[in-house]
């Protein structure tokens, strides 16, 4: 099972990002292995804000007809929520975001050590990249 990061939506969706023909490379290889997917709803969230102000609404678009379908969305409740406040609190980080802390919290739950990210507080974290 493997976490999608808005890192990864992103690259996949930008030609001129440094890590876009890595994340397509990766995205394939994932879609081609049947690895369960899953992100949370609050990636969503970020990934299309930052794509509509970045690149526009038709790279909105792909995100929800062709990279949400093929992936479990896990909505955020507000027990996660609580939980990734307190993580983000305590880490003391201003880099590390809610975002980050919430999907952390739920890959965990989830019992997933693998992210498809182009964020390094994953490894910080502990957890691994796909092999791309």
């Amino acid at each position: 099972m493997t976490f999608v990061d808005t890192s990864a939506i992103f690259a996949i969706l930008d030609r001129s990002d440094a890590n876009h023909q890595t994340a397509k490379n990766c995205w394939f290889a994932l879609l081609d292995s049947n690895d369960p997917l899953f992100t949370t709803s609050y990636v969503v969230v970020e990934s299309c804000a930052l794509a509509q102000a970045r690149l526009g609404l038709e790279a909105v678009r792909s995100i929800s007809e062709d990279i949400l379908p093929v992936m479990e969305i896990v909505w955020v409740d507000e027990s996660t929520h609580t939980t990734a406040m307190a993580a983000l609190l305590a880490a003391q980080r201003r880099k590390l975001s809610l975002v980050d802390c919430v999907s952390f919290a739920v890959s965990r739950v989830r019992g997933s050590q693998v992210a498809f990210a182009f964020d390094q507080h994953f490894v910080e974290e502990g957890f691994r990249f796909p092999a791309w």
